[in-house]
């Protein structure tokens, strides 16, 4: 199994990253190097998330063959050595019996891989990436002018951490004592790195403990959920009425630019451009002016520049993928609010069957015909899901306290103190290697479960936003992966020092991991190894009682953010507004299901009448052909009755009601501050919303 543990693993985690980069990216519209370097970066963190238990597994048994070759076993009695018939003199040793992991990894192949996985994250977090942010949201109309503007503006940001590493190293040249080689320096760098990352790492460790846990419980209170999702309701909807009226704007500008510059403009080639990124219902409204065949004059008429140009490129691309995000949002969030009334509508079911307002429209799959029934889905939604959500907020939560006590004890070997340390130690005495990997992987997929789901749903302003559904722009999906990098190996070196495998905190000689060898000693700056690792985790509990008090959400709310709070007045109103919203769109929603449910029965009444009275109209004329003058009357009083036939027919067609789908496209109202104004063409229909 030497390798194969490995190889596995590998395999595994790029599909995982895959699978994540789809649910977020878009294949089909963004750029393939975005798209690669956000996979690169997602693929090389979770390697180092899934591959450590086995360096940790390696480690223990290596340590395991050290012992026997150096301090052996005593045996104070004598040991008869039945093949032979002598004994053992109380002088000699026994060795230790080492069993090899099933996992193990030989030697020369980790060092390689971690200095492959490690330094090409660094490469892709601290240059390309930052980089490839820049490219992408510049709105260049050519490949060398979207790299001007990535060079400069990441001039401007390298150029202090520039300075500052300047400033180090005339302070070390200087400095008599200190004599640092080259493998110091790069110490330092990984170590400054590792710092950065775990200042942010605490914080968004601190917040995920405590949330997560949170969000599960407050999962299985049905009617908290539901107001939750009124409340993001509101929001959503004056979000997407500030994304269209921004699109608006954009497309003003767009147009005004579209007319002024003609076709024989050397500039026009940029409109083109811009165009291209403009929805399909604006090209068509604009089009081009092909009317004009006068060549422009640069005195008489005052045209745009090219910079000009290039910043409303850039509003253009933000501006419709912020409306087609809100847009996607919009229709997801109205489902899951239509499913959360539907379930409270069935809690008092007395048939135990679930009973949808909306059945989908394409025929059901042999699971949910055979496996996930209606009385099925009614016991899970209605019954089990919540309790399961109870128990498993329960079991979170006691894990988040295992963290916390250990993060701020984990610096104490003796006694030891760190509750995960136990654990490993308890079963590295019998060389449990499957149940060390398991722990440590359990461990740390808590702790990157906390710290990425936080990042996952952090949001800045709208600059960064990962949105499912194919919905993050590219900015948002490098900022993440830019993240991942940063944040996943101070991460591991935590958890390291957590578990009593870093012997620069646990100041135990001991074999290292071979992760820990190639980060390289942080004795070099002594008072971020002795002071800052072991003292500054400690803040978790700080970070932890802010989030649980929501201190956070209230410094949000009194800057103008409006945050669901529970019992509050402004929560409340928002609530109720969203409540109306969704009645509203349900009712939308309704009209037309029942105007294509109508058209569906009509379209097949007619055709099965069309078939039943077309055959014999068709089969009366070839037999008023093939007979002679006598036979006449017969088919002129057949085709009488096919007439009457027909005419009963269109008499007993229900008309078709298409006033509803009309009005919604016809009202011509606009939401604006929580009310509805109406135009004056509606006033006849206004008790349709009501």
């Amino acid at each position: 199994m030497s390798g194969v543990a490995l190889a596995l693993e590998v395999v595994v985690v790029f599909f995982l990253a895959l699978f994540l980069l789809h649910r977020y990216g878009d294949f089909h519209k963004q750029h393939r190097m975005v798209l690669f370097a956000t996979l690169l970066a997602w693929f090389l963190c979770f390697l180092i998330v899934f591959i450590l238990p086995l360096d940790v597994s390696t480690t223990i048994y290596n340590q395991c063959e050290i012992d026997n070759q150096v301090h052996l076993v005593p045996s104070n009695t004598f040991i008869r050595d039945n093949s032979s018939n002598t004994s053992l003199f109380p002088t000699q040793r026994v060795a230790k019996s080492c069993h090899k992991p099933w996992s193990y990894i030989p030697d020369g192949i980790l060092p390689v891989f971690w200095r492959v996985v490690y330094w090409t994250s660094q490469f892709l977090t601290w240059l390309l990436i930052p980089f490839m942010q820049s490219y992408a949201r510049s709105g260049g109309f050519s490949i060398s002018g979207k790299i001007k503007t990535a060079l400069i503006e990441n001039a401007i940001y390298y150029g202090t951490y520039l300075l500052i590493f300047c400033s180090l190293l005339i302070y070390v040249a200087v400095t008599p004592k200190w004599h640092l080689s080259w493998s110091d320096l790069r110490t330092i760098g990984i170590t400054a790195a590792n710092t950065w990352g775990l200042f942010l790492l605490v914080l968004l460790l601190g917040y995920g403990l405590v949330e997560i846990p949170r969000s599960y419980w407050r999962a299985s209170c049905h009617g908290q959920l539901l107001a939750k999702t009124y409340f993001k309701a509101a929001k959503l909807m004056t979000e997407k009425a500030d994304a269209e009226e921004n699109l608006e704007d954009v497309m003003e500008d767009v147009r005004t630019v579209n007319e002024t510059i003609k076709y024989n403009h050397p500039l026009r080639k940029c409109i083109d451009t811009i165009l291209r990124k403009c929805p399909v219902e604006y090209q068509e409204k604009m089009g081009r002016n092909m009317d004009d065949y006068e060549d422009f004059d640069d005195k008489g008429n005052p045209y745009p520049s090219k910079n000009s140009l290039v910043k409303l490129h850039k509003k253009v691309i933000y501006a419709v993928q912020r409306h087609n995000r809100t847009q996607v949002q919009w229709q997801i969030l109205l489902d899951e609010a239509f499913h959360l009334e539907d379930v409270a509508k069935n809690e008092t079911s007395l048939t135990h069957q679930f009973i949808h307002s909306f059945p989908s429209a394409e025929p059901p799959g042999w699971v949910s015909k055979y496996l996930y029934t209606p009385t099925v889905e009614w016991y899970w939604e209605c019954v089990f899901r919540r309790w399961c959500y109870r128990v498993l907020a329960v079991l979170l939560c006691l894990f988040s306290a295992a963290v916390v006590w250990s993060e701020c004890t984990f610096f104490s070997t003796q006694p030891v103190l760190s509750l995960f340390a136990v654990f490993i130690q308890l079963a590295e005495r019998d060389y449990n290697y499957v149940y060390i990997e398991m722990a440590c992987f359990v461990t740390i997929f808590f702790l990157c479960y906390c710290v990425y789901s936080t990042v996952f749903r952090i949001r800045v302003f709208n600059y960064y936003y990962l949105a499912p559904h194919h919905q993050t722009d590219a900015y948002s999906l490098q900022f993440s992966g830019m993240l991942f990098c940063r944040l996943t190996p101070p991460l591991c070196l935590n958890f390291l020092g957590v578990i009593h495998m870093d012997s620069t905190i646990s100041h135990q000689q001991r074999q290292q991991t071979v992760y820990n060898s190639i980060m390289g000693s942080m004795q070099v700056l002594s008072f971020i190894a002795n002071g800052f690792y072991i003292y500054y985790p400690m803040l978790i509990v700080l970070l932890c009682i802010a989030t649980y008090f929501s201190l956070g959400t209230r410094c949000l709310n009194l800057l103008g953010f409006q945050q669901f709070m529970g019992e509050n007045d402004l929560t409340s109103d928002l609530v109720d507004e969203g409540r109306e919203l969704i009645r509203r769109e349900r009712r939308k929603r309704q009209r037309t299901e029942d105007g294509e449910t109508r058209r569906r029965e009509w379209r097949e009444r007619y055709s099965d009448q069309r078939e039943r009275y077309g055959g014999r109209s068709r089969s009366a004329y070839s037999e008023l052909k093939e007979t002679d003058g006598s036979g006449t009357d017969t088919g002129r009083a057949q085709s009488r009755r096919d007439r009457n036939d027909k005419a009963e027919l269109l008499q007993d067609v229900e008309p078709l009601d298409f006033t509803g789908e009309e009005q919604l496209e016809t009202d011509n109202r606009r939401y604006a501050g929580g009310h509805y104004l109406a135009t004056s063409a509606s006033r006849s229909r206004i008790f349709d919303d009501v």
